[in-house]
């Protein structure tokens, strides 16, 4: 059986990354998303250990000294990070994992596993940002500008990525990120081993 591969998927908060990666999830069984732990609140609509592994900044410290995470980072005032035996895991299922993490997160996973394919989701533009953070009415103004403040420090990192899509018709953006996705696995040394057997060759 053909080893999974990583996924990373980073963008600026409010590019539509989520959404993007919740309808990747529906309609490609081979994929799976991986959860993250994070010490953010959590927010209406989220359930622990789907959305996200909710904890405290003490129970994640504790983690990070105990070398449980693959990567880490800190982002908006909150820690994120991916744990290593749940990537371990799913990888030897087969399935491709997705990380939706930030850049920070992306070059430390490229460092480990030099196969990892990394995708940037863009906004439109900064204008389109804004009114997609403004619409969530989960966040306070003041939050909404330090979003946008390190939204372009975010994009500044996008040509270190493989893959870069724009995010302006959603339809389109999913189509590139599932042709992404599954393009490899057509590929002709994944693919030998099953042809092989079913040709007799």
């Amino acid at each position: 059986m053909n080893r999974g591969r990583i996924y990373v998927i980073a963008a600026p908060s409010g590019a539509g990354k989520s959404t993007l990666v919740n309808a990747l999830c529906k309609i490609d069984p081979q994929v799976q998303l991986s959860i993250s732990h994070t010490t953010r609140p959590m927010r209406t609509g989220e359930t622990d250990g789907v959305n996200y592994f909710f904890v405290t900044v003490d129970s994640f410290k504790a983690m990070i000294e105990a070398n449980e995470f693959l990567e880490y980072a800190q982002v908006y005032d909150n820690y994120y990070g991916t744990n290593i035996n749940t990537i371990k895991k799913f990888l030897a299922t087969g399935k491709d994992i997705i990380l939706e993490i930030d850049w920070q997160g992306a070059q430390q996973i490229r460092k480990m596993f030099n196969d990892a394919v990394l995708i940037f989701i863009l906004p439109p533009s900064l204008e389109v940002l804004a009114q997609r953070l403004s619409a969530r009415n989960t966040d306070s103004q003041e939050v909404i500008e330090k979003r946008l403040s390190l939204a372009m420090s975010d994009i500044s990192h996008a040509p270190e990525f493989d893959y870069l899509i724009v995010n302006d018709n959603f339809e389109t953006a999913l189509q590139d990120l599932c042709s992404i996705i599954r393009a490899p696995r057509n590929k002709t040394v994944r693919m030998l081993e099953q042809i092989k057997t079913q040709f007799n060759f």
